[in-house]
Formats: C-alpha cells, structure tokens, sequence
C-alpha cells in the first residue's frame, strides 16, 4: 500500500470514529483495509475518539480507584481479545499495516493515561498530601502600597472639598508616569446610585488641554469609609498637576461641565 492509499484509509478511520461514513466509503474502507492486511480498525479507531473526548470534561470528584483498575483491567482483556496484528506476509508488508495497529493501541493507551492521570477539580485534600498554595491577589491598598514604593517618579496630591459645599471629602491622590498607574485613596463622598450617576476622576496634565483633561475613569461608591480606586486613563499621562472628581451620568462624559465633588494639586 502506498503512502497516499494510507492516507486516505486513515482519513476514513478518523471520519468514521466522529461522523459515519456513507455506504459507499464503508466499501472503500473495506478495500482499502484488505489491501493493508490490518483488518478492522474501526474500533480502535472510535475508542480512541471517545476516551480523547472524555478526557476534556470537568470532573469534580477523582475517579474511585475500583473503577480506575477496571478500567485498565479490560482495556489489557480487549487487546488480547482483539488483536489487531496479523502474520505478516512479507517485510515490505510489515510497516504497512503495523504502523496503523501501533498507531491506534497508542491512540486509545494515551487517552486512556491522558484522562486517569489527569488532575481532578475541586477536589478535598486527604490527609498527608500537599495543599497548593493559590497565587495571592492583591488588594488595592497592597497595589498601591507596592506603586509608593516602586515607582521612582511618584506624584502626590492631597484631595480636599470642591465647589459643592454640601460635600467634605477627604483623600489623596499618588501617580507615577513611568508606570503610567496611580490610586485614588477618598472617603467622605457619598454612596451613588450607578443606575442614575457615577463618580469621573479627570487629571490635569502637561500634555493635555487644561479644558479638555484626561479621563481617569469612572467609579461607584458602595459603602462608608475610605476606598482605594485604580486609576484607568484613557490617555498617556504626562507631569499631572491637578486631579478633580466630578458626579456624572452612568457610564461618565467625554467632557465635564459639572462642578467639582473632589480637587487636588498636585504637591510632590
């Protein structure tokens, strides 16, 4: 058999373990596997295709160790059942029909081992083993405590009450422009309903249009006492010298006309 018939029988092994093949490509199977002397290799063929599928699902629960051994146990009986080698005939032969009985034992071998060692989900520790240790997510208080002591070029601002005398808010305002990230530490502004309004930081800098600020973002407040808000800049920021909050409509503007809730100048 040569190399483009042994492509094409493969074709229709793999097309017959997803799909089905229509009657007239069972027949050419059909020829085509006596040509090679390998018999049927369908089964092999639709085990491998069905073991390799299982090993992606989402098990929560490792497989029970009886199952496991019985598994294995009547994978070992269907091959010594089923043998999918026989007597070859000559040494030219041998590669042939060899290749594809090894290549779909291995097949079947390898899902079989992909999805019984595979490690399971959710799953309780027993005692004596190991507890992975999870990666540690930062807080934005750790985030911003690492940016001070980070950042080269740190940039200060103490935020103090704005043109709405109703409100005192208290906080301040640390940005490095290398970094190009900052924090906003604020409290005393009141809890906001997000379906009719939303806090926008807008920032002051060098490289903008002192009418037309960059956007820092826009943010809720859920709770009293003091929160710490990731600035997100729309724009590169360069040498900020003021950072104002303002109330604005869900989502926030492209440009404020509102007074300001918060105000700081920048002093470091």
């Amino acid at each position: 058999m040569n190399e483009n018939m042994q492509e094409v029988m493969l074709d229709l092994l793999c097309k017959k373990a997803e799909y089905g093949l229509s009657e007239h490509e069972e027949q050419q199977l059909s020829v085509l596997q006596s040509s090679a002397g390998t018999g049927d290799l369908s089964t092999s063929f639709e085990l491998a295709t069905a073991t390799l599928a299982m090993a992606d699902l989402d098990t929560s629960e490792e497989m029970p160790e009886h199952l496991r051994s019985r598994i294995v146990a009547d994978a070992e009986k269907y091959f010594k059942a089923n043998p999918t080698v026989p007597e070859p005939t000559t040494r030219g032969s041998i590669f042939g029909w060899l290749g594809w009985a090894v290549a779909a034992a291995a097949c079947v071998a390898l899902a079989l081992n992909l999805y019984l060692t595979r490690p399971p989900t959710n799953v309780v520790n027993r005692p004596g083993t190991p507890t992975p240790t999870p990666e540690q997510k930062l807080t934005p208080s750790q985030m911003r405590q690492a940016l001070i002591l980070s950042a080269p070029d740190l940039a200060r601002a103490t935020l103090g009450a704005g043109e709405i005398n109703a409100l005192k808010p208290t906080g301040d305002i640390v940005w490095s422009d290398s970094k190009q990230a900052g924090y906003v530490r604020l409290s005393g502004l009141p809890r906001n309903d997000p379906s009719k309004e939303t806090y926008q930081l807008w920032i002051v800098a060098e490289n903008q249009d002192p009418k037309t600020p960059v956007d820092g973002g826009t943010f809720d407040i859920s709770s009293d006492g003091e929160i710490i808000i990731p600035i997100d800049a729309k724009v590169k920021v360069q040498n900020p010298q003021v950072f104002a909050i303002t109330i604005e409509k869900p989502g926030g503007v492209v440009v404020s006309k509102n007074k300001h809730a918060a105000v700081g100048k920048r002093e470091t």
